[in-house]
């Protein structure tokens, strides 16, 4: 039994620390302080103190969801590149209870079809690759993140 738990633990640890440690850091972040800025910037200019200021999704959620567009956009003959946060609102009725009329984000996959990306290549066309990146309306958007309403969440509140 005690060498179960051990493997257990062993496990564990790998799985927590399940990364790829060759990669590099992303060049889009931003300071804490900065984040606080923001965060607070888009409160005083929403003024809406019971909407939504925040919305969470799970690293497995997220994950999940990578995994789905890019197995539904190589069977849809497209090469997905990124994934484009759109700001929404829900609709003021019943369907949508304590959602309804808040603030919320989704997510939908960009990139280009295989063929015009050829095209491209063919024609010698050198393009800024974020103005290559649509929106793929063929693969379902993801929404319904859990939201930060009431209470509000406050970024480093802790």
């Amino acid at each position: 039994m005690k060498k179960l738990i051990t493997e257990d633990l062993q496990t564990i640890d790998l799985q927590l620390n399940d990364f790829d440690t060759n990669m590099t850091d992303p060049k889009q972040l931003i300071t804490q302080d900065f984040a606080k800025q923001l965060c607070s910037n888009h409160s005083s200019k929403n003024g809406n103190s019971d909407d939504a200021n925040a919305v969470w999704y799970s690293i497995e959620e997220l994950e999940n969801y990578i995994n789905f567009i890019k197995k539904e956009g190589n069977e849809k003959g497209y090469k997905v590149d990124g994934i484009r946060l759109y700001f929404g609102s829900y609709p003021n009725d019943a369907k949508h209870a304590e959602k309804a009329g808040k603030s919320t984000i989704f997510l939908t996959p960009t990139g280009q079809k295989v063929d015009a990306m050829k095209n491209d290549a063919l024609n010698f066309v050198a393009k800024d690759a974020s103005a290559q990146s649509d929106d793929i309306n063929e693969i379902s958007p993801m929404n319904f993140g859990n939201m930060g309403n009431p209470p509000k969440m406050e970024y480093l509140s802790n």
